[in-house]
């Protein structure tokens, strides 16, 4: 006898019926390209940062200089935002200056992430996952604009990972705003797309999309927030692009005697996008300037820029940092007066498959010539004062004329774009080696295809890093007992960022500080704690309202506050206190 038939009830079968078709969409999103290039920058930022996220609350890339400064600078921002964002640009160090969050870029774009956890192992965390972060931006961006571009994907991948991870940034483990370039690609792969370009294919009008258009006006506003170091060249760049694009648009309109095809959407998403970016960059600039304003003596010379101008073995030079090349090019490095600033390599690999690309490409003739050009006259600029000995004409002369430009004093960071045009010009020569692979047979095709990976495996192989994790150091427990406005000594050096980055428990208003200046009364204030404690000393404290003094005595030798903790404190009605080696002086 047969078994009988199990039955569906009606509520089942539907939901039998309709599962199938949503494991179907939920496997092709996983699948989807896009997804896809996602998940695999994440993954590559993680491997190639390595190891960054082996211990996050304790180490931080690079060395334990400029990062605990921008791990402060980000706890700063979000706290802010959250707290008093009319306050947000007195930040609580430097006390009693004002404006004081603006002595350096911001990286007020990543001020959200500032709203989650508090504290100095927060704070510590919240960088290392941007570090990873902004690496796997990088790639997605770059990945993304040669896709916009008519390139394939082994093509948008390959050049990737050899723009994101170009053996030159590994020299700025420790400039967070110098490495943030993600914004920049991904923007201009957002404009390319809303415009309906890209370098095969031309100008489409019928597939813009203003809303990309749009889009990439915000990528761009949300890259100068990170920083004027590398978002000012990026603010010209896109003021030149508008400028040959209107050209471009009153030239055809003129000899064709008709309107060339350009939407009304598309021109107002322009305008409303591009009033943004604008609005952005010039509430920006009018905060830096304010800072100038009351801070002259922070504006450098010209002497400056002469001072890191790369010389041109500079570009074929790697930075100790790199796992390659850093031992084979030790001693070129010996030949450069600043390695960190003049080791610009942006990998023998990418540089090879550029050239490749100049003679063998998917890219018309003219393109690949306005790629070149481009790549060859900003590495001119990127010369510095070694360009024909004065820089000028050359970067030198952009420093006179542009404003703002005298602030940028290294040339060789505009090596962002000079390898962002070559991993261009390379993708060009594997996307057309991808389609010549297309006419071969079977078997062919898939022999041909197995070695197109190898340019990828080289640029994985030059991005691979041996930068230094050093432990963070952690807050003297007399620090959460001190009252504010506080003083710490010794008042010098590196020691200074530290104190920045203790003050993200609580935020109290400190009277440290470092930047590329020093402000009129933070040398006041040093200049008169030098005899700290004494009657004059603590009137002067007194007097701009620093309540506490915390005194660090393993860090006092060598500084011109040796001996301040054998100084007698009677009679100057100041009590001391000892707390677990620091010296709490309360005034």
């Amino acid at each position: 006898m047969e078994a009988a038939a199990p039955t569906i009830e009606p509520e089942a079968a539907s939901e039998e019926r309709d599962g199938a078709p949503r494991r179907a969409r939920a496997w092709r999103a996983l699948t989807h390209e896009w997804t896809l290039a996602v998940l695999g920058g994440l993954l590559l930022a993680v491997v190639l940062t390595w190891p960054t996220m082996r211990h996050p609350a304790s180490t931080i890339p690079g060395d334990i200089g400029d990062p605990t400064l921008q791990a402060w600078q980000v706890a700063w921002g979000g706290h802010a935002l959250l707290t008093n964002p009319f306050g947000l640009w007195d930040s609580n160090t430097f006390y009693p200056e004002t404006y004081t969050y603006v002595y350096s870029d911001t990286l007020l774009g990543y001020a959200p992430f500032g709203f989650f956890g508090s504290g100095v192992e927060a704070a510590i965390i919240r960088y290392n996952i941007l570090y990873v972060l902004l690496y796997a931006l990088a790639f997605i961006g770059a990945y993304a604009l040669v896709r916009q571009l008519g390139a394939g994907r082994l093509a948008a991948t390959v050049a990737g990972v050899a723009w994101a991870f170009s053996p030159w940034r590994l020299a700025h483990g420790g400039h967070m705003n110098i490495l943030s370039v993600g914004g920049i690609a991904l923007s201009l792969a957002m404009l390319a797309r809303g415009h309906g370009y890209s370098l095969t294919k031309g100008y489409q009008p019928e597939r813009s999309r203003p809303g990309w258009a749009v889009a990439g006006w915000l990528v761009a506003a949300w890259q100068i927030t990170l920083g004027f170091g590398i978002g000012l060249p990026f603010a010209y760049f896109l003021i030149g692009v508008c400028l040959v694009g209107a050209a471009t648009y009153g030239i055809s309109w003129w000899r064709k005697k008709a309107r060339p095809p350009f939407g009304r959407r598309l021109l107002i998403a322009d305008l409303v996008g591009g009033g943004v970016f604008a609005v952005v960059t010039g509430g920006l600039a009018w905060v830096y300037l304010k800072v100038v304003d009351l801070n002259p003596q922070g504006v450098r010379g010209l002497e400056w820029t002469v001072m890191f101008s790369p010389p041109v073995k500079g570009y074929f030079t790697a930075p100790g940092e790199s796992w390659f090349w850093g031992e084979r090019h030790a001693a070129a490095r010996e030949q450069l007066t600043w390695p960190p600033e003049m080791a610009l390599l942006p990998g023998i690999t990418l540089i090879v498959l550029a050239s490749a690309g100049l003679f063998f490409s998917i890219f018309s003739v003219r393109h690949r010539i306005l790629l070149a050009v481009g790549a060859v006259g900003t590495a001119l600029l990127g010369l510095g004062a070694t360009l024909g000995g004065d820089g000028d004409p050359g970067y030198l002369t952009l420093s006179k004329h542009l404003p703002g430009w005298d602030a940028l004093r290294t040339p060789g960071r505009l090596m962002i774009w000079i390898s962002l045009l070559l991993a261009i010009l390379a993708a060009g020569a594997i996307a057309e080696a991808v389609r010549n692979t297309d006419q071969l047979k079977t078997a062919g095709r898939l022999a041909a295809r197995a070695f197109l990976v190898v340019p990828l495996l080289l640029v994985l192989g030059e991005s691979v890093n041996r930068t230094g994790h050093p432990e963070v150091p952690q807050p003297p427990a007399a620090m959460a007992a001190a009252r504010e406005p506080l003083l710490v000594l010794p008042s010098t050096g590196l020691l200074e960022l530290h104190y920045m980055l203790w003050s993200t428990e609580g935020f109290p208003r400190i009277a440290n500080g470092l930047a590329g200046f020093e402000p009129t009364s933070q040398a006041q204030t040093r200049a008169a704690t030098l005899s700290f404690p004494d009657q004059s000393s603590i009137a002067y404290l007194r007097g701009i309202g620093v309540k506490d003094v915390l005194v660090l005595p393993q860090h006092l030798p060598g500084t011109p506050w040796e001996g301040v903790t054998a100084r007698p404190v009677d009679g100057l009605g100041i009590t001391r206190e000892d707390i677990d080696g620091a010296v709490l002086y309360r005034l």
